[in-house]
């Protein structure tokens, strides 16, 4: 992730009919890929967006008529289909409405309203009747003016889950290891969270796709991370052969990525838990357990018998349902639903082990507030979602047929990035009162302290790609903030819940003050933090923003040990991925690490470092950390790899089968897999969280001896 800075300053009125059409529906007719630069979208861009979006821009003559029509809708139109209410505030639009305009609200709670004042959180209905006899029917979203502010300072532990193994996990990290870490970082380290990866259901294929970051479904977690173990029917399975044989197998492959330097293996830890799953299903509910589980399917309702039924059509058709006979491709088919009529047996099992799945979530969060942490299990939601999964074919309605996510060219990345994640329609959206987006953040909540949000900024914009076609050939697509982020604010308040939001890279003006106005936290890590504006020497700690989570290091970047010792310049060097000479790769990151170093130094943070000692690689670590207590940040992050001095990182941007991307074990600084209990017992690892603890409980980390808090020399 590149380092942030300002971007795309107000555009100038679109001079050409195809501009302002694409104006009028929020597609950005220019982007700037560097402060004093601007580059104007392409017309095929435009077109293709404004495609995607339901408006034919093909031909001058269609430009024109959906100009007209658009002007026509303009006039007719009282209300836009969702509007905000921030604080029991009436929206602005209500008071543009003519004079002797009738409202009629009915709240979530079935009680009707004539004003808009006064209205409980919620998302209401609305009518608008004006005295000419024109009417209006739109969601009114009512949220809390803002999130409250974290009381105090609070510190944690990020971790991708699957990375954690324990001498328990079945090949790779587990939701039993998710509880027993926040149980014993809760109790033992006065830790008050623990952030994992995303723990989104995946696609599954030979391969699957390994990155969290490009699920099948947001909404429903995935059953690989269950601990089959603590399912309570396990224990009366009535085939000890079976089951002693699938321990046996748990074991080899448990042994062979601890032991035997294998990656962590998604597909063969799926395989096998999947036949352990089949067998936990021939064990019958008790009747407390059966009318959970049926709760839970009323709960969930269609959501789930679409999720649940796009995995048994996948069983028979494979993963890319835009391959399955075409009737299928509808979820609201007949023939779909004589399909799931068909496959009910599958279908009740992909609903079980949703079920299943969700308790041990919920046994994770309870685990962590009973140890004492503040918040809980962070967890983390992807920016999108794969084309060919659950979600893109149960909400087809919702995304932009024949369009990508992805980031345009800047001056850190020449050819842009392609996310090949489908992007939300920002009208179906606003038409629904973002049904959808509402019914996810609610599921996600439900079992968090806290929720991060990738890419945060895409609640505003996202660069979208016609399918096909290079990012270059990208442009920008407006969303409505301030409902996305009413929506959020609204059930996250109702949930208890804190949101982090993911703001590096380029981040255009006013989003971050927005964010900050809601209660959003932002994300800061120390070596992006420097003074863009003056003389780009490392921001001193009481320069940072207070509202943000703080961390030396992220799954996309290099652990700590690395960049401190070089290891991520050599890395890049072996995969072919550098851009220039490795000598002047090699200087410029020792200069800017060489950089930091001295500001640790002349703030006393980096003990032994006087007198020509030689300061080994760990104590340099818990000196990062120590300035990160400096700073006025709300939450700290530590890296749990960084404790051990694990160099290898989860995630190399820019690589697919040249690196094993997430599919690595956290090891230590030599590069052996190291499980849980190990990490409970390590020296370093106490040693640093020690450091972390104290200052975290003083209010910062030990003070200047002598150094003050300005730039580092140059």
């Amino acid at each position: 992730m590149a380092p942030r800075r300002p971007a795309d300053p107000p555009q100038t009125t679109p001079a050409t009919p195809l501009s302002r059409l694409a104006e009028l529906h929020g597609v950005a007719t220019s982007y700037n890929p560097s402060p004093d630069r601007t580059v104007a979208a392409s017309d095929a861009a435009l077109v293709a967006a404004l495609t995607a979006l339901g408006v034919d821009a093909s031909t001058p003559d269609a430009v024109s008529t959906a100009l007209a029509a658009q002007a026509a809708e303009a006039r007719e139109r009282l209300l836009p289909p969702t509007v905000v209410c921030w604080g029991g505030r009436a929206p602005a639009e209500l008071a543009e409405l003519p004079d002797g305009t009738r409202l009629r609200i009915t709240t979530e709670q079935g009680e009707t309203r004539a004003s808009a004042e006064q209205l409980p959180p919620g998302v209401h209905t609305l009518r608008a009747t004006a005295s000419d006899g024109r009417t209006a029917d739109a969601h009114l979203v009512v949220a809390p003016a803002r999130l409250p502010t974290p009381p105090g300072r609070t510190y944690g532990l990020l971790v991708q889950l699957y990375s954690l193994l324990s001498r328990r996990s079945w090949g790779m990290g587990d939701l039993g290891d998710l509880a027993e870490l926040t149980a014993w970082a809760g109790r033992a380290l006065g830790a008050g969270f623990v952030q994992v990866n995303p723990l989104h259901a995946a696609v599954p294929g030979a391969p699957t796709d390994p990155s969290p970051y490009r699920p099948s479904s947001r909404r429903f977690p995935d059953p690989v991370h269950l601990r089959v173990e603590d399912i309570p029917e396990f224990a009366y399975v009535d085939e000890p052969d079976r089951v002693r044989t699938l321990l046996e197998r748990a074991e080899r492959l448990r042994a062979s990525v601890l032991h035997k330097g294998a990656l962590i293996d998604r597909d063969a830890v799926w395989e096998l838990k999947r036949e352990a799953l089949e067998l936990v299903r021939t064990v019958p509910l008790g009747p407390g357990r059966r009318a959970a589980y049926v709760d839970f399917l009323a709960e969930e309702g269609e959501a789930l018998e679409d999720h649940a039924t796009w995995c048994a059509l996948a069983e028979v058709y494979g993963s890319d349902w835009r391959r399955w006979p075409e009737s299928l491709r509808d979820p609201r088919s007949p023939e779909t639903a004589r399909a799931r009529g068909e496959l009910m047996d599958r279908v009740d099992f992909h609903t079980r082990l949703a079920w299943l799945t969700d308790a041990q979530l919920a046994t994770a969060q309870r685990s962590a507030r009973d140890a004492g942490m503040a918040l809980g299990v962070v967890h983390d939601l992807a920016v999108g979602v794969h084309p060919d999964g659950a979600d893109a074919w149960a909400q087809q309605e919702y995304f932009a047929a024949g369009m990508s996510v992805g980031a345009p060219p800047d001056a850190f990345n020449a050819r842009g990035q392609d996310w090949g994640l489908p992007p939300w329609r920002p009208d179906r959206l606003a038409a629904s009162g973002y049904a959808p987006y509402r019914r996810l953040l609610r599921a996600l909540l439900r079992h968090a302290g806290a929720l991060r949000i990738d890419h945060v900024m895409g609640l505003f914009r996202l660069w979208w790609i016609p399918q096909g076609r290079p990012p270059t050939e990208g442009t920008y697509v407006r969303y409505d903030a301030e409902a996305m982020l009413a929506i959020l604010v609204l059930e996250a308040s109702r949930a208890g819940a804190l949101v982090i939001g993911e703001d590096l890279g380029t981040v255009e003006p006013g989003v971050r003050e927005t964010l900050r106005t809601r209660g959003v936290l932002g994300t800061s890590v120390l070596w992006f933090e420097r003074d863009w504006d003056g003389d780009g020497l490392p921001l001193p700690p009481e320069r940072w923003r207070a509202d943000c989570l703080a961390t030396a290091t992220t799954h996309d970047l290099p652990p700590t040990a690395a960049r401190l010792t070089g290891d991520h310049v050599e890395l890049r060097d072996r995969l072919g991925l550098l851009t220039g000479s490795l000598e002047d790769e090699r200087a410029a990151a020792a200069a800017d690490t060489g950089e930091w170093l001295t500001l640790l130094t002349r703030l006393g943070l980096l003990w032994g470092a006087s007198g020509g000692c030689t300061v080994s690689e760990e104590a340099e670590i818990q000196a990062v950390h120590r300035f990160l207590l400096l700073t006025p940040a709300r939450m700290i992050g530590v890296w749990l790899p960084d404790a051990i001095g694990d160099r290898r990182p989860q995630n190399l941007p820019g690589t697919w089968d040249q690196y094993p991307n997430w599919r690595l074990p956290i090891a230590d600084a030599e590069g052996r897999p190291v499980t849980l209990e190990e990490l409970a017992a390590s020296p370093r690892l106490h040693a640093l969280l020690d450091v972390v603890r104290a200052g975290a409980q003083t209010g910062g980390g030990r003070r200047a001896r002598g150094g003050g808090g300005g730039h580092a020399a140059r």
